[in-house]
């Protein structure tokens, strides 16, 4: 029997990002362009193989359009040379229950790093429409420095203006391809 493939539900989808800013409140943001395409053994996502995410840089938003210029400049994400952020899965393990451990190759101004994220598996669903989907909520974090995204400012104070640890959230929901 051949793999079951999956893509995204943008409507019913989400990637976000949190950093701290100031070290004292936490900025959101989001990815408003992205996919994630992915392959399991069967339709309750079972031996899940093949997942690739990957997200249109100049897509940012923070509800701040100073700051999404920022991070779209050679400061941070280098939108103009490096327009996509990617992940690669290489292992989805399952680690008990409907959690698991994904890892994989996370690429940010062509800097690639091995990265694993939690993933808690909702289950699937057929839709009102017919429709397989298969729910899923990511979390992790990673050091924005290791992927070059290293400028930074300091307050007269002292304080840094943007931690290094970046915060992870996803809600995926993913659709059964014919």
């Amino acid at each position: 029997m051949a793999n079951v493939r999956w893509s995204v539900d943008p409507m019913h989808s989400e990637v976000q990002f949190k950093v701290k800013h100031l070290m004292i409140t936490t900025v959101t943001g989001y990815f408003q362009k992205f996919t994630v395409e992915a392959e399991s053994e069967d339709e309750n996502f079972n031996g899940a193989s093949n997942i690739v995410f990957t997200a249109d840089v100049n897509s940012i938003s923070t509800n701040n359009e100073q700051r999404d210029t920022h991070l779209k400049s050679a400061d941070f994400f280098d939108a103009e040379n490096h327009s996509e952020v990617r992940f690669v899965g290489t292992r989805y393990e399952n680690v008990g229950g409907n959690d698991y451990k994904l890892h994989g190759d996370l690429t940010i101004r062509n800097i690639t790093k091995p990265v694993t994220v939690n993933v808690e598996f909702g289950g699937t669903v057929v839709d009102p429409y017919g429709q397989h989907k298969a729910g899923f909520t990511v979390t992790g974090k990673i050091s924005r420095k290791e992927f070059g995204l290293t400028w930074n400012a300091v307050t007269e104070a002292g304080s840094v203006v943007v931690s290094d640890e970046i915060k992870l959230q996803a809600e995926v929901q993913l659709v059964k391809q014919a």
